[in-house]
């Protein structure tokens, strides 16, 4: 092949020989387009028209054979029964001829024609038999019966003559569909036909003009892929494929290029990799002194709790002792120092206690169990007998959901809300209500009481530690309760909150609904 020739661009010779063929295969869909709209119009007029034609045909015979039956069958026995299939007859001949009407035997066509003949010699033996099937008509004589059955003939013979004709339309539909079908298997076989020269076509253009040239390409870029990668790189054939060898061959240079980076940037990534390595055992270092402090504090806080408690119980006892022991010896006030000695110390032992309540929260977590919050909830109900005895209110509670929680912790949560709304009730006796609904993947538990109620600006600050509304004179109480519950509901992964939309005085808090039994094996496996 001549250098000229390898010259050309491959687009070209493809646009020149998809051009031919296109116009091939176009021609060839037109004319199965029109082979198949031919098709579809002689299967519509053999299926919607001449079909239901001679269908309402038959029935119309159907119907005046009915009708002749009746006639002959009273004028015999006169019973007026026998009238039945005559009367039948005569609305099954009226909805046949409306039906033929509306599929075309319109007067002046042959179907109409022949439908007009059909009721013409109808309506002419209708007239004969009418007087003798009348109630009061007298019995039928031999000539009459003579002359409806001569009439009757001129009926069958209007009627074999429209069923004739019916059924040459359909041979004439039937012949005029089966050569739709042949044209358009005729057009298929062309299209098949073109398409196959088609992919021959393409499949030895492409060998010939492209996948040759690809090949001696590819072997170059191997030989520089394999061993020798300072090797040039040159394209031959047509443009395109010579222009890709230039282009591997300016890629071939850049990789060089970009080896000789990467050597620089590998120096330069060993001594920075050096430098990271000081990092991380510098920061494993710092993480393992971090969780020393934190098992030496949370073992001071211990230790240091219980080494208070045990002098604050010897002033309180103490405390109290001297408030029997001289109990009408001293003055008002110094009885009065003495209460107040022995209740701040009580006081302390509350608070320290509360604190390490929150302080091991989530410090040693205890086992998750699925349990049912409704038995956590009277759990904390029982434990505030007394406080519900002294307030006089009352608690109700809804179905409640299981949940996995820490049973002791959960108890604690449902025992402070409704401790909280007993302890701050109003004029009224408290009434508090418990209950959950459940909303995507979270149940919402609600605690609400009829009590003095919290002020919107004060719905984040309540849950703060030792944060008090109050005084201590007027409710008692450390201010850790609420903080204790976020803690506890956090570490479960929900969340409370003050519902300042509601009308009584409403803590909302949410806990993960519990996954099915399926979904829970499942995890397990």
């Amino acid at each position: 092949m001549s250098a000229d020739v390898r010259g050309r661009p491959i687009r070209r010779r493809l646009a020149l020989l998809a051009a031919v063929e296109a116009v091939l295969l176009v021609a060839a869909l037109v004319a199965a387009g029109v082979a198949l709209n031919s098709l579809a119009d002689a299967r519509g007029r053999l299926l919607d028209v001449i079909g239901p034609q001679r269908l309402a045909a038959i029935q119309l015979s159907t119907a005046l054979l009915n009708q002749e039956s009746g006639v002959r069958g009273y004028q015999l026995g006169r019973q007026p029964e026998f009238l039945i299939p005559y009367t039948d007859g005569m609305r099954a001949q009226a909805d046949a001829v409306t039906q033929l009407r509306q599929l075309g035997a319109a007067p002046g066509t042959r179907i109409g024609d022949d439908l007009d003949a059909v009721v013409r010699a109808a309506t002419a033996w209708q007239a004969a038999a009418a007087p003798t099937i009348a109630p009061a008509a007298p019995p039928v004589t031999a000539a009459q019966v003579e002359r409806g059955r001569a009439l009757f003939v001129d009926v069958r013979k209007a009627l074999d003559t429209q069923l004739d004709h019916l059924a040459a339309i359909r041979d004439a539909g039937r012949a005029d569909l089966d050569a739709a079908a042949r044209f358009l298997n005729a057009m298929f076989v062309v299209v098949a036909v073109l398409v196959v020269v088609l992919f021959a076509m393409l499949f030895f253009g492409l060998r010939q003009f492209v996948t040759r040239p690809i090949l001696r390409l590819a072997g170059e870029v191997r030989r520089v892929a394999d061993s020798d990668i300072h090797h040039p790189v040159h394209g031959s054939g047509p443009r395109e494929i010579a222009q890709l060898g230039a282009d591997v061959e300016a890629m071939r240079q850049r990789i060089l290029d970009e080896v000789a980076e990467l050597e620089r940037a590998h120096a330069l990534l060993d001594r920075r990799t050096q430098e990271a390595e000081r990092s991380n055992a510098m920061l494993d270092r710092r993480t393992r002194e971090l969780e020393r402090s934190n098992a030496d504090l949370e073992q001071f806080a211990y230790v240091a709790s219980h080494d208070l408690q045990e002098p604050l119980r010897k002033v309180a006892s103490f405390c109290q002792l001297l408030q029997r022991r001289y109990q009408g010896l001293l003055d008002e006030r110094g009885e009065q120092y003495i209460e107040y000695a022995v209740d701040g110390a009580k006081r302390m032992q509350v608070l320290i206690n509360d604190l390490l309540a929150f302080s091991r929260v989530g410090r040693k977590p205890g086992e998750h169990v699925v349990t049912d919050a409704g038995a956590l909830a009277d759990e904390a109900i029982a434990n505030l007998e007394v406080a519900l005895s002294l307030s006089g209110g009352k608690v109700s509670r809804g179905e409640l959901p299981q949940v996995r929680v820490e049973p002791a912790l959960m108890t604690a949560v449902f025992q402070n809300l409704i401790g909280n709304a007993l302890k701050f009730k109003g004029e009224a006796p408290p009434e508090v209500r418990v209950s959950a609904e459940r909303d995507g993947d979270d149940w919402v538990f609600s605690v609400s009481d009829n009590g003095i109620g919290i002020d919107p600006e004060y719905a984040e600050r309540v849950f703060a530690l030792f944060q008090r509304l109050h005084t201590r004179s007027a409710y008692p109480g450390t201010g850790i309760g609420l903080a204790l519950c976020r803690r506890i509901v956090e570490y479960h992964g929900g969340r409370i909150w003050l519902d300042t939309e509601a009308s009584d005085t409403t803590f909302r808090f949410t806990l993960p609904a519990r996954e099915e039994p399926a979904r829970e094996e499942e995890g397990t496996a």
